[in-house]
């Protein structure tokens, strides 16, 4: 049993299965009327597959804009992948949601602000180790992004 319960890293695994659910329903329909993803990971995260000029180019985070022109999304249950246009060079990528910063529908001020969680091997120990510390996931206003 554990000794506490723990919000914060629940409440991420609740906001990545609900990132997981909108995509889904993305790659199997498109993206309805205005609205579209801006999405930032940490390109350092275990799991991230990018071209090797990407990373080099974003070597600790990156912001993505899924609107207009993407390709093959495919949703698995820890990660996600897509090819989106660089500069006329269609690039495919795999972000996992754990990379996930951000994520953000201004079509509708909908945002998400992931921080940092802490990896199972943490967890590990013995009983009468403090616990390390849980970092929460965050609600985003959106209203200071807004232009003046």
């Amino acid at each position: 049993m554990a000794k506490s319960i723990e919000y914060g890293n629940l409440m991420h695994k609740a906001m990545c299965g609900l990132i997981q659910t909108v995509l889904k329903q993305v790659a199997a329909f498109g993206l309805p009327g205005a609205h579209h993803f801006v999405i930032t990971f940490d390109t350092s995260t275990e799991g991230v597959e990018m071209a090797d000029w990407l990373r080099k180019r974003y070597p600790a985070e990156m912001t993505i804009v899924v609107q207009n022109w993407f390709e093959n999304l495919v949703v698995g249950k820890d990660s996600f992948a897509i090819t989106l246009n660089f500069g006329n060079n269609p690039e495919r990528m795999t972000i996992p949601y754990d990379a996930l910063r951000t994520f953000v529908d201004p079509s509708v001020e909908f945002g998400l602000r992931f921080d940092a969680q802490a990896s199972d091997d943490d967890d590990e120990g013995p009983d009468d180790d403090p616990p390390a510390p849980q970092h929460d996931a965050q609600i985003v206003r959106l209203d200071k992004f807004r232009k003046s």
